[in-house]
Protein backbone atom coordinates (compact mmCIF):
# COMPACT_ATOMS: atom_id res chain seq x y z
CA UNK A 1 0.00 0.00 0.00
CA UNK A 2 1.27 3.70 -0.67
CA UNK A 3 1.34 5.20 2.72
CA UNK A 4 1.12 8.79 3.99
CA UNK A 5 2.04 10.02 7.69
CA UNK A 6 1.29 12.95 8.95
CA UNK A 7 3.38 14.64 12.04
CA UNK A 8 7.22 12.98 12.62
CA UNK A 9 7.12 13.13 16.41
CA UNK A 10 9.12 10.64 18.95
CA UNK A 11 6.13 8.63 18.12
CA UNK A 12 5.39 9.15 14.20
CA UNK A 13 9.13 8.86 13.76
CA UNK A 14 9.18 5.32 15.16
CA UNK A 15 6.42 4.42 13.38
CA UNK A 16 6.70 5.51 9.92
CA UNK A 17 10.47 3.64 10.32
CA UNK A 18 9.29 0.66 10.92
CA UNK A 19 6.92 0.90 7.87
CA UNK A 20 9.89 1.72 5.81
CA UNK A 21 11.84 -1.60 7.05
CA UNK A 22 8.62 -3.72 6.08
CA UNK A 23 9.12 -1.86 2.25
CA UNK A 24 5.92 0.79 2.07
CA UNK A 25 6.24 3.70 0.37
CA UNK A 26 5.78 6.55 2.98
CA UNK A 27 5.13 9.93 2.04
CA UNK A 28 5.40 12.08 5.05
CA UNK A 29 4.59 16.11 6.29
CA UNK A 30 5.11 17.79 9.24
CA UNK A 31 5.12 21.52 10.31
CA UNK A 32 8.85 21.75 10.65
CA UNK A 33 10.61 20.21 7.93
CA UNK A 34 13.59 19.73 9.88
CA UNK A 35 11.90 17.51 12.26
CA UNK A 36 11.24 15.08 9.49
CA UNK A 37 14.96 14.37 8.61
CA UNK A 38 15.90 11.18 10.27
CA UNK A 39 12.66 9.55 8.60
CA UNK A 40 13.82 11.44 4.91
CA UNK A 41 16.94 9.76 5.41
CA UNK A 42 15.61 6.38 5.62
CA UNK A 43 14.06 6.78 2.56
CA UNK A 44 10.87 8.69 3.16
CA UNK A 45 9.19 11.24 0.98
CA UNK A 46 8.92 14.71 1.81
CA UNK A 47 4.90 16.50 0.93
CA UNK A 48 4.63 20.14 1.18
CA UNK A 49 1.47 20.41 3.12
CA UNK A 50 -1.49 17.52 4.60
CA UNK A 51 -3.58 18.29 1.29
CA UNK A 52 -0.29 17.12 -0.78
CA UNK A 53 0.75 14.07 1.29
CA UNK A 54 -3.10 12.62 0.74
CA UNK A 55 -2.94 12.82 -3.32
CA UNK A 56 -2.46 9.27 -4.76
CA UNK A 57 -2.21 7.22 -1.12
CA UNK A 58 -4.17 4.35 0.07
CA UNK A 59 -3.80 5.04 3.91
CA UNK A 60 -3.21 8.93 4.92
CA UNK A 61 -1.54 8.20 8.72
CA UNK A 62 -2.23 11.47 11.19
CA UNK A 63 -0.45 11.58 14.63
CA UNK A 64 -0.19 14.95 15.38
CA UNK A 65 -0.13 17.15 19.32
CA UNK A 66 -3.67 18.31 20.38
CA UNK A 67 -6.74 18.11 19.49
CA UNK A 68 -6.80 21.30 17.56
CA UNK A 69 -4.14 20.20 15.70
CA UNK A 70 -6.36 17.48 14.66
CA UNK A 71 -8.84 19.65 13.55
CA UNK A 72 -6.88 21.54 11.04
CA UNK A 73 -4.96 18.79 9.73
CA UNK A 74 -8.57 17.41 8.53
CA UNK A 75 -10.37 20.41 8.05
CA UNK A 76 -7.80 22.80 7.27
CA UNK A 77 -7.31 24.82 4.06
CA UNK A 78 -3.86 22.30 3.22
CA UNK A 79 -5.60 19.68 5.22
CA UNK A 80 -6.56 16.44 4.30
CA UNK A 81 -10.32 16.75 3.29
CA UNK A 82 -9.04 18.86 0.60
CA UNK A 83 -7.64 15.96 -1.67
CA UNK A 84 -9.12 12.87 0.41
CA UNK A 85 -11.06 10.97 -2.38
CA UNK A 86 -13.48 7.53 -2.15
CA UNK A 87 -11.59 4.77 -1.43
CA UNK A 88 -8.99 5.88 0.54
CA UNK A 89 -8.58 5.19 4.39
CA UNK A 90 -7.51 7.45 7.10
CA UNK A 91 -6.63 6.65 10.20
CA UNK A 92 -5.97 9.43 13.36
CA UNK A 93 -3.45 8.08 15.81
CA UNK A 94 -3.34 11.38 18.21
CA UNK A 95 -4.87 10.94 21.83
CA UNK A 96 -7.66 12.83 20.81
CA UNK A 97 -11.45 13.48 21.67
CA UNK A 98 -14.20 10.96 20.95
CA UNK A 99 -16.24 13.96 19.48
CA UNK A 100 -13.43 15.32 17.15
CA UNK A 101 -13.50 11.34 15.60
CA UNK A 102 -16.63 10.90 15.00
CA UNK A 103 -16.97 14.43 13.25
CA UNK A 104 -14.08 13.38 10.81
CA UNK A 105 -15.63 9.80 10.65
CA UNK A 106 -18.95 11.68 9.45
CA UNK A 107 -17.37 13.76 6.73
CA UNK A 108 -15.40 10.54 5.79
CA UNK A 109 -18.81 8.73 5.55
CA UNK A 110 -20.81 11.07 2.63
CA UNK A 111 -16.92 11.33 0.93
CA UNK A 112 -17.12 7.40 0.96
CA UNK A 113 -13.58 7.27 2.39
CA UNK A 114 -12.63 5.00 5.68
CA UNK A 115 -11.77 7.06 8.73
CA UNK A 116 -10.50 4.97 11.92
CA UNK A 117 -9.32 6.55 15.11
CA UNK A 118 -6.44 4.53 16.12
CA UNK A 119 -4.67 5.86 19.26
CA UNK A 120 -1.55 4.08 20.60
CA UNK A 121 -0.18 3.37 23.84
CA UNK A 122 3.76 2.01 24.47
CA UNK A 123 5.63 5.24 24.32
CA UNK A 124 8.83 6.19 21.84
CA UNK A 125 10.35 2.21 23.06
CA UNK A 126 6.93 1.09 21.69
CA UNK A 127 7.05 2.67 18.56
CA UNK A 128 11.06 2.16 17.87
CA UNK A 129 10.06 -1.74 18.00
CA UNK A 130 6.87 -2.03 16.38
CA UNK A 131 5.00 -3.60 19.62
CA UNK A 132 2.70 -0.62 20.10
CA UNK A 133 -0.97 -1.21 21.37
CA UNK A 134 -3.49 0.17 19.16
CA UNK A 135 -6.65 0.85 19.85
CA UNK A 136 -9.51 1.55 16.91
CA UNK A 137 -12.90 3.00 16.47
CA UNK A 138 -14.32 4.04 13.24
CA UNK A 139 -15.40 1.30 9.94
CA UNK A 140 -15.39 -2.26 10.23
CA UNK A 141 -14.18 -2.69 6.72
CA UNK A 142 -11.67 0.08 6.76
CA UNK A 143 -10.21 -1.76 9.96
CA UNK A 144 -10.00 -5.02 8.08
CA UNK A 145 -8.73 -3.39 5.25
CA UNK A 146 -5.58 -1.38 7.45
CA UNK A 147 -5.19 -3.99 9.81
CA UNK A 148 -2.32 -5.59 8.05
CA UNK A 149 -0.41 -2.24 8.29
CA UNK A 150 -1.26 -1.49 12.10
CA UNK A 151 0.24 -4.83 12.84
CA UNK A 152 3.43 -4.03 11.28
CA UNK A 153 3.72 -1.54 14.23
CA UNK A 154 1.32 -3.31 16.72
CA UNK A 155 2.04 -6.11 19.10
CA UNK A 156 -1.60 -6.52 19.45
CA UNK A 157 -4.73 -4.35 17.54
CA UNK A 158 -8.03 -4.34 18.74
CA UNK A 159 -11.27 -2.95 17.31
CA UNK A 160 -13.80 -1.56 19.49
CA UNK A 161 -16.51 -0.43 17.14
CA UNK A 162 -18.26 3.23 16.30
CA UNK A 163 -15.97 6.27 15.64
CA UNK A 164 -14.63 7.40 19.23
CA UNK A 165 -14.42 4.31 20.69
CA UNK A 166 -10.78 4.18 20.21
CA UNK A 167 -9.87 7.28 21.60
CA UNK A 168 -12.67 6.21 24.75
CA UNK A 169 -10.34 2.90 24.94
CA UNK A 170 -7.22 5.18 25.09
CA UNK A 171 -8.78 7.46 27.64
CA UNK A 172 -8.87 4.36 30.11
CA UNK A 173 -5.30 3.65 28.66
CA UNK A 174 -4.17 6.83 30.42
CA UNK A 175 -6.38 6.86 33.22
CA UNK A 176 -4.57 3.54 34.81
CA UNK A 177 -0.45 5.10 33.03
CA UNK A 178 -1.51 8.06 35.24
CA UNK A 179 -1.97 6.92 38.34
CA UNK A 180 1.06 4.59 37.98
CA UNK A 181 3.30 7.27 37.46
CA UNK A 182 1.96 8.75 40.65
CA UNK A 183 2.89 5.76 42.15
CA UNK A 184 5.87 5.69 40.76
CA UNK A 185 7.29 9.33 41.91
CA UNK A 186 5.86 8.72 45.43
CA UNK A 187 7.50 5.15 46.13
CA UNK A 188 11.09 6.68 44.74
CA UNK A 189 10.95 9.83 46.72
CA UNK A 190 9.69 7.92 49.85
CA UNK A 191 12.84 5.39 49.32
CA UNK A 192 15.30 7.83 48.39
CA UNK A 193 14.51 9.83 51.49
CA UNK A 194 14.81 6.67 53.52
CA UNK A 195 18.47 6.38 52.50
CA UNK A 196 17.59 3.17 50.66
CA UNK A 197 19.64 2.17 47.30
CA UNK A 198 17.46 3.22 44.44
CA UNK A 199 18.13 0.55 42.45
CA UNK A 200 18.54 -2.38 44.57
CA UNK A 201 14.74 -1.23 45.68
CA UNK A 202 14.09 -1.16 41.71
CA UNK A 203 15.62 -4.77 41.72
CA UNK A 204 13.17 -6.04 44.37
CA UNK A 205 9.82 -4.51 43.45
CA UNK A 206 10.22 -5.14 40.14
CA UNK A 207 10.24 -8.91 40.74
CA UNK A 208 6.98 -8.41 43.16
CA UNK A 209 3.37 -7.30 43.06
CA UNK A 210 4.98 -3.71 42.96
CA UNK A 211 5.91 -4.20 39.16
CA UNK A 212 4.25 -2.21 36.12
CA UNK A 213 5.04 -0.93 32.95
CA UNK A 214 5.92 2.48 34.15
CA UNK A 215 8.20 1.71 36.80
CA UNK A 216 9.94 -0.44 34.00
CA UNK A 217 10.17 1.98 31.38
CA UNK A 218 10.46 4.98 33.60
CA UNK A 219 12.01 3.64 36.71
CA UNK A 220 15.76 3.54 35.08
CA UNK A 221 15.37 6.32 33.37
CA UNK A 222 14.69 8.41 36.11
CA UNK A 223 17.71 7.01 38.18
CA UNK A 224 19.92 7.89 35.50
CA UNK A 225 18.75 11.53 35.65
CA UNK A 226 17.29 11.06 32.02
CA UNK A 227 14.36 13.10 31.68
CA UNK A 228 14.02 13.42 27.78
CA UNK A 229 10.59 12.54 26.52
CA UNK A 230 9.07 9.16 25.21
CA UNK A 231 6.15 10.71 26.15
CA UNK A 232 5.87 14.73 26.62
CA UNK A 233 4.45 15.62 30.41
CA UNK A 234 2.13 18.33 27.96
CA UNK A 235 0.76 15.62 26.20
CA UNK A 236 -0.55 13.18 29.11
CA UNK A 237 -1.88 16.56 31.13
CA UNK A 238 -3.49 17.23 28.02
CA UNK A 239 -5.00 13.21 27.80
CA UNK A 240 -6.40 13.57 31.40
CA UNK A 241 -8.42 16.58 30.89
CA UNK A 242 -10.02 14.88 27.90
CA UNK A 243 -10.24 11.58 30.25
CA UNK A 244 -12.09 14.29 32.92
CA UNK A 245 -14.26 15.77 30.30
CA UNK A 246 -15.83 12.75 28.97
CA UNK A 247 -15.77 11.11 32.48
CA UNK A 248 -18.37 14.44 33.04
CA UNK A 249 -20.10 14.01 29.85
CA UNK A 250 -21.02 10.64 31.96
CA UNK A 251 -21.85 11.32 35.45
CA UNK A 252 -18.43 9.70 36.60
CA UNK A 253 -16.35 11.15 39.46
CA UNK A 254 -13.03 9.79 38.89
CA UNK A 255 -10.95 11.07 41.50
CA UNK A 256 -7.33 9.30 41.08
CA UNK A 257 -7.42 10.67 37.18
CA UNK A 258 -8.17 14.55 38.66
CA UNK A 259 -5.44 14.30 40.97
CA UNK A 260 -2.93 13.14 38.20
CA UNK A 261 -4.28 15.88 36.13
CA UNK A 262 -3.54 18.74 38.83
CA UNK A 263 -0.04 17.15 39.24
CA UNK A 264 0.91 17.17 35.72
CA UNK A 265 -0.40 20.91 35.37
CA UNK A 266 1.45 22.09 38.19
CA UNK A 267 4.76 20.19 36.61
CA UNK A 268 3.82 21.54 33.04
CA UNK A 269 2.40 24.88 33.34
CA UNK A 270 3.17 26.61 36.94
CA UNK A 271 6.95 24.74 36.48
CA UNK A 272 7.22 24.83 32.80
CA UNK A 273 8.22 21.73 32.42
CA UNK A 274 5.95 20.16 29.83
CA UNK A 275 8.54 19.57 27.39
CA UNK A 276 10.05 16.96 29.74
CA UNK A 277 8.99 13.15 29.85
CA UNK A 278 5.94 12.10 31.70
CA UNK A 279 9.15 10.71 34.12
CA UNK A 280 10.13 14.33 35.25
CA UNK A 281 7.00 14.14 37.86
CA UNK A 282 9.14 12.87 40.44
CA UNK A 283 10.69 16.44 39.96
CA UNK A 284 7.42 17.63 42.15
CA UNK A 285 9.53 16.82 44.85
CA UNK A 286 12.17 18.77 46.16
CA UNK A 287 14.41 15.37 46.37
CA UNK A 288 14.46 15.54 42.90
CA UNK A 289 14.78 19.07 41.71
Amino acid sequence: MKIAFIGTGVMGTGIINNFLRAGQTVTVFNRTKAHAQKVLDQGAVWADSAAEATIGQDVVFTMVGYPKDVEETYFGDQGIFKQAKAGQILIDMTTSTPTLAAKIAATGKEKKIGVLDAPVSGGDIGARDGKLTTMVGGDRAAYDKALPLLQIVSKKANYFGEAGKGQHAKMANQIMIASTMLGLAEWLTYAKTAGLDLQETLDTLSAGGADNWSMEAYAPRILAGDFKPGFYAKHILKDLRIALDEAKKMNLDLPATALAERSYAKLAEEKGLGDLGTQAIVKLWSQWA
